[in-house]
């Protein structure tokens, strides 16, 4: 299937005379998760993962992903032409380099202007450039072969209430302009759907578990565009958009719009979520201020009754996810399961929850080897049974109206060995040294994430991904600028401050292929400490309210500070979940939570 698409997109080049063509993972705004229709990467190579870049040339095809996918995209890219590149191994050309190899000199290069951002756009130019080639950038390729291609989603949108965005529209586009004023710009292209749906307080559902409408949006000193698909609006939210002087255009009508802004305007935008066929639509002689979006910080820090109310969402899908645990631990071995049909009983518990309104992304629930993978997703063809023994790795979340979660939680079913109940103690251990830190403002995830990882690499252990990300308010689960990283990617935007209100996960793991995989992951608020000459310290509190299984605890590897950290752990979640759960349930929890 895949080389009889391979062959297609490749005479839909040679007609058009391009020798390279670059699909990435992407919609028109650079979300991280995209809509079905925009899937188009997943259609040419076959890999299903969330994060990759194709490269077609006429005799080659190559597949770019990070670490968390190396496995299963060895899996998934058997058999169908395309090769895997393991992005920043030693020796591995990234895109651009491979990119620069491959275009003949005066060759063309390809790839839809919607779907590449206008940095990377820039990049690509440049390139070409080198070779005395050209850009072919104004046709979707994909599309033409795609037969069977899923519509644009048109899914309804809802209105936010302030008792749980915690601020106004009003008062969220006054901030912004005033922002815009401290730049001098007059104009502010805006593309990120979760900044979107944040500043207008509205939600949708054109992702999947991405609550966001697809959708763009210009504010000016008196004028607020939201360039939006009309089947998506209510009569309510209509009457809320004029009430708040908010115009509507159609969603396509942006590229209409962006040529006609007149040359003496200056443009606040950022280049890296800006589509190419935007960024380039924009008459040459206006002023472009490029910066991060005023939205990311304003959204990234949570206001009093975000947290208050992302507090009250954990409570509900802590209660959730621990009768799911009392079930498993209970059962396991008594009555039959499978990685999906347990990964069904713990949505279950979630949609009893009152505001729940959606999964926040597919659930991993992974047992045994398949653990490795760190982004696994049991299939029909996959789900494996499960049995009274070894590990099983959930990591899972959910939406509710007071906020989104993130949780994972690896239980031993049965007998584990001595090396796993090692490596699942010093993952305990780094999660409790990160979840307890003091630190002085100012600092940024990269500081901090030695004081988790450090453990696992004293073992000569390392997990090929960051420690921690940002988390929205019933909005994407991974959020910048704020995250836990040992070094910093060019592509990663987690080098924010750590600042009052920021929620972050603490998520560090052991992955051996073949064997198991090993994860705990809780979220952090950052809170200000206490401020004396020094400056001022900073803290975090753990949001997260679910045990650690004590039956895969080897209290021998753990400090007395540590076992102090997990024991008071442990005593919050007990005194936060009890008065919701079954006399059984708690007879259960009281021993799953019990000092050590």
């Amino acid at each position: 299937m895949i080389p009889e698409r391979l062959k297609a997109l490749r005479a839909e080049m040679e007609k058009r005379g391009i020798n390279v063509y670059l699909v990435p993972t992407a919609d028109f705004h650079e979300s991280e998760y995209v809509g079905e229709h925009f899937k188009a990467r997943k259609f040419i190579t076959g890999f299903t993962g969330s994060a990759g870049t194709a490269v077609i040339t006429m005799t080659e095809a190559g597949l770019w992903t990070d670490g968390r996918y190396f496995v299963q995209a060895e899996r998934q890219l058997e058999g169908s032409t395309v090769t895997l590149f393991r992005m920043a191994e030693e020796g591995v050309p990234t895109v651009n380099e491979y990119i620069e190899q491959t275009l003949p000199e005066g060759g063309c290069l390809g790839f839809d202007g919607r779907v590449v951002n206008g940095n990377l756009g820039q990049k690509l130019e440049e390139i070409a450039a080198k070779k005395n080639g050209s850009l072919y950038v104004t046709e979707d390729l994909i599309d033409i072969i795609w037969e069977d291609r899923p519509a644009l989603s048109k899914e309804p949108a809802f209105l936010l209430e302030e008792k749980y965005s915690g601020k106004s529209t009003a008062d969220k586009l006054t901030e912004v302009r005033a922002r815009m004023a401290e730049d001098g710009a007059n104009f502010f292209i805006l593309t990120s759907l979760y900044d979107i749906a944040w500043l207008l307080n509205v939600r949708g559902g054109d992702i999947s578990h991405v609550p966001v409408v697809l959708s763009y949006l210009i504010l000016t000193e008196d004028e607020c565009i939201w360039f939006v698909q009309e089947e998506a609006l209510n009569d309510d939210l209509r009457a809320y958009l004029a009430e708040n002087k908010i115009t509507t255009k159609p969603y396509d009508a942006i590229y209409d719009y962006v040529p006609e802004i007149p040359d003496d305007a200056c443009v606040l935008m950022n280049r890296s979520t800006v589509n190419y066929r935007i960024c380039n639509s924009l008459n040459k002689e206006i002023k472009i201020i490029d910066k991060h979006n005023p939205t990311e910080i304003m959204k990234a820090v949570k206001n009093k009754t975000e947290v208050d109310n992302t507090r009250a969402a954990h409570i509900k899908d802590g209660v959730a996810f621990t009768k799911f645990m009392y079930w498993l631990k209970t059962n396991i071995g008594k009555i039959p399961m499978t990685e999906i049909s347990a990964s069904d009983y713990l949505a279950d518990r979630r949609k009893e929850q009152e505001g729940f309104i959606d999964l926040s992304f597919d659930t991993i629930c992974a047992y045994g080897a398949n653990a490795a993978m760190m982004h696994y997703a049991a299939t029909p063809e996959t789900d494996t049974e499960l049995k009274p023994e070894g590990f099983l790795l959930v990591d899972s979340g959910g939406h509710y109206y007071e906020g989104t979660t993130d949780i994972t939680r690896t239980m031993a079913l049965g007998p584990i060995t001595d090396e796993m109940k090692l490596h699942f103690t010093t993952v305990c251990r780094s999660n409790l040294n990160l979840a307890n830190a003091r630190f002085l403002h100012g600092c940024i995830g990269l500081n901090l994430d030695i004081l988790c990882r450090g453990p696992l690499w004293d073992m000569g252990i390392d997990y090929k991904c960051g420690t921690g990300h940002g988390v929205g308010y019933l909005l994407n689960v991974h959020e910048g600028p704020n995250g836990f990283r040992w070094r910093s990617l060019p592509n990663r935007n987690e080098n924010g401050v750590l600042e009052e209100g920021m929620i972050t996960t603490d998520e560090p793991g052991v992955y051996l292929e073949g064997k198991y995989g090993i994860r705990t992951e809780n979220e952090l608020v950052c809170h200000k400490g206490e401020k004396n000459e020094y400056g001022q310290f900073m803290y975090f509190e753990n949001i997260t309210y679910a045990p650690i299984d004590l039956d895969a605890i080897d209290p021998e590897e753990m400090t007395g500070r540590e076992k102090k950290m997990l024991n008071d752990y442990h005593k919050m979640v007990y005194e936060t979940l009890s008065p919701y759960m079954t006399a059984e349930e708690n007879e259960w929890l009281k021993k799953y939570t019990r000092a050590i």
